[in-house]
């Protein structure tokens, strides 16, 4: 089976969407929501979900491209409603659209730049001339821009603001100096929104991190944050019911592909792309830009994390001591702690959240807390492979072949040379200074390294990984094997000590019906050249 249907895989363009027939899911009925109120709005997403996309339906909207939107909920309901209120349809507007995806935001001038670039072409639409003098005075110009534009159209101003915090995210951890700096324009800029409020018929404001209690929009304190809101929760990304109510020809074009049926390739496509919750009692999302990807290069992998990788956030977690283990379901989080965000070590947490690398899992409403985890393989996979050369010596560009020499020595039943490997791992992780009144960090160093490795691990082969008593630490299953480890570290005991731990507490129990061959491996930990110092090797 094959389709040729167009699939707008990095299209972020309404009207080029609907120009090429690209395959589009109607997400118009949340621009007509939205478009009945006047209020200023922000909406916080990941990268590459669809925030671009959703900003050019509105500015084509109020633009009156009434051509495009034929089919679709909103061509309906803007036609009825105009004419229940005897009104003409799809008025049009000044529509204003700064976009800050387009910089390198390191570069002290670059917000300067980019500022006056996109007011410079809107000052020459409405013949306003600005002088050598002025530029720099961007939220001077900013209000004489509203003024103006509503003035000589007779019509109020639309604002969209695209990724307004990229300025931030990039200066963020690399030059604070900078990143306060940004911080103050923008708030100037922005407070312009509320002073000029009566010039504004709508304004919507995008971004990945949420400043509205911190300083960026303190200012204007009329804004509407729909980023948690139940009845916007499905505004970007992509539903269960849509995806198989839009792309069932593409997802069994996949399927004939990876010799899988209907219903494995869903399965997949749901493990490594869904999961992602904007409200508790909102529907979980899939991200539409790795399932574009999936669909169209017909291979079910990692698309969205190679576009960004999130160096600062896997520095503040590491300077913060944070235990890894606990991102995969285990973080909690009060409302007020997940809605506030500040750039620093110990608010990593909620712009893990933000950014889409944690997810909502549970919400326990008694007492308003929310349990966090990653949402999918996808997301994982690739933080926890960012996250290993914190934890090792291993660089970043070769963590996927270390992970692949494991799996490999692990099905080829290997034991040896599995742990030789995990000796050399250890040993590279750096020691952080931590006296011995800091022993229980460092052990925590050395327990997120062997953590690492097993769960990156899990693509290939099935495997658990345990901190409680009563199982053992790690244990991997191949087609043919169950392999269960024991780490004694710090001292606590011998690689003899762990192999009797496994036995007296009779971990393997739980696999004997498998009829699989069962090998113990106990190790031991040495604080003079801290890595494993032995280990010993049994079958059951």
């Amino acid at each position: 089976m094959s389709t040729s249907r167009k699939l707008p895989v990095g299209i972020q363009s309404f009207e080029k969407l609907r120009r090429t027939g690209c395959l589009y899911v109607d997400k118009t009925a949340f621009v007509w929501s939205l478009t009945q109120f006047s209020s200023p709005y922000f909406l916080s997403r990941p990268r590459r979900f669809g925030k671009s996309l959703f900003l050019s339906t509105l500015a084509a909207y109020f633009l009156g491209q009434k051509e495009l939107f034929t089919g679709l909920y909103l061509g309906k309901a803007e036609e009825e409603q105009a004419a229940q209120e005897n009104r003409a349809a799809w008025e049009v507007y000044p529509v204003l659209h700064l976009d800050f995806n387009i910089g390198n935001y390191t570069d002290p001038e670059a917000l300067n730049e980019r500022l006056h670039v996109l007011l410079e072409s809107e000052e020459s639409s409405y013949g306003i001339e600005t002088g050598e003098k002025e530029q720099p005075f961007f939220a001077s110009r900013f209000e004489k821009l509203l003024k103006t534009a509503c003035k000589q159209t007779g019509k109020q101003v639309v604002i969209l603001v695209d990724e307004y915090d990229k300025p931030l995210l990039q200066t963020m951890g690399v030059n604070e100096e900078l990143n306060e700096q940004y911080r103050n324009m923008l708030k100037a800029f922005y407070s312009v929104m509320k002073t000029c409020d009566q010039y504004i018929r709508f304004a919507f404001l995008t971004g990945v991190t949420k400043f509205s209690k911190i300083s960026i929009f303190s200012d204007l304190n009329n804004l509407r944050d729909i980023s948690m809101e139940k009845q916007y929760a499905g505004i970007c990304g992509i539903t269960q019911e849509e995806l198989e109510a839009n792309f069932q020809p593409e997802i069994q074009v996949l399927a004939d592909e990876q010799e899988l049926d209907y219903q494995q390739v869903l399965a997949n496509l749901k493990q490594w792309y869904d999961g992602y919750l904007f409200h508790p009692a909102g529907k979980g999302m899939y991200n539409p830009y790795s399932v574009l990807s999936a669909l169209v290069k017909k291979e079910i992998r990692s698309y969205w994390f190679s576009t960004g990788t999130p160096t600062f956030l896997v520095k503040y977690l590491k300077e913060a001591h944070y235990y890894i283990p606990d991102l995969d379901g285990n973080v909690e989080l009060n409302e007020e702690e997940l809605e506030t965000y500040r750039a620093v070590a110990e608010d990593a947490l909620p712009i893990l959240f933000q950014a889409g690398y944690l997810t909502i899992k549970e919400y326990i409403s008694d007492v308003r807390l929310y349990r966090l985890g990653f949402p999918n393989d996808e997301v994982r996979y690739g933080f926890l492979r960012n996250v290993l050369p914190a934890y090792s010596a291993i660089p970043l560009t070769q963590g996927g072949a270390w992970v692949a020499r494991f799996v490999q020595d692990i099905r080829g039943g290997k034991v040896d040379s599995f742990m030789e490997r995990m000796q050399s791992l250890i040993a590279g992780i750096p020691y952080d200074n931590f006296t011995e009144a800091n022993l229980k960090l460092r052990e925590q160093n050395y327990q997120a390294a062997v953590y690492l490795i097993f769960k990156l691990m899990g693509q290939f082969v099935q495997t658990e990984e345990h901190c409680s008593s009563g199982r053992a630490d790690c244990v991997v299953t191949t087609a043919d094997s169950v392999y269960l480890f024991e780490f004694k570290l710090t001292g606590n005991g011998s690689a003899e000590d762990a192999l009797n731990q496994i036995k007296e507490k009779r971990y393997a129990e739980k696999y004997r019906m498998d009829g699989k061959k069962i090998v113990l491996i106990g190790a031991g930990f040495d604080e003079v050249t801290r890595t494993i110092r032995d280990w010993k090797v049994e079958q059951l």
